[in-house]
């Protein structure tokens, strides 16, 4: 693995593969992954994951940036009940309603409080933002969430479920668009 695993503190899991044909480690999201505010599209990632445990019974994809200056991140996108058959999600899955999710799927508030993917959008001054992108692979079909639950809460939740994670660190930084 190229980069590290932001998850590492809370105890080692196995990795899976998670590949996208939109962004990669380490390099610079592309002008649609960017905020419709700083000129880019909000649309979320294409993922495709493959080689998770064979117990998995659903998926959580959270997208997070640390380093966004809040002392909490900020939460971009966060999918949850996604089921196991399912190992991939188109570009723009994350649109606001979620039409595009697979059937049972769910997506909770971001930081913008939309049921949607909210692109990048570093503000000036703050360096390079590396956004988490993961997809969790769980021991359970669903996580009874309330609908009105924070991406932090469902991260408490998948905690306790995950068997494994793949994960994908682009990087954007103010002015690159």
């Amino acid at each position: 693995m190229s980069v590290n695993d932001p998850f590492e503190r809370f105890g080692a899991v196995p990795h899976f593969d998670l590949t996208s044909d939109d962004v990669a480690n380490d390099q610079p999201l592309t002008r649609a992954q960017w905020g419709s505010g700083g000129g880019g599209q909000d649309l979320s990632p294409q993922l495709s994951w493959s080689g998770f445990p064979p117990e998995t019974k659903s998926f959580v994809i959270t997208v997070h940036d640390p380093d966004a200056p809040t002392g909490s991140g900020f939460w971009h996108w966060a999918v949850y009940n996604i089921p196991a058959s399912v190992t991939s999600i188109a570009s723009g899955a994350g649109a606001e309603g979620g039409a595009s999710l697979p059937q049972g799927a769910a997506m909770l508030s971001n930081e913008l409080g939309a049921k949607s993917f909210t692109g990048a959008g570093p503000p000036p001054g703050t360096g390079t933002h590396h956004y988490n992108i993961v997809v969790h692979a769980l021991d359970v079909e669903r996580l009874d969430l309330d609908p009105s639950s924070t991406p932090a809460i469902l991260g408490f939740n998948a905690h306790f479920h995950t068997l494994a994670r793949g994960f994908l660190v682009p990087i954007a930084t103010a002015g690159d668009i």
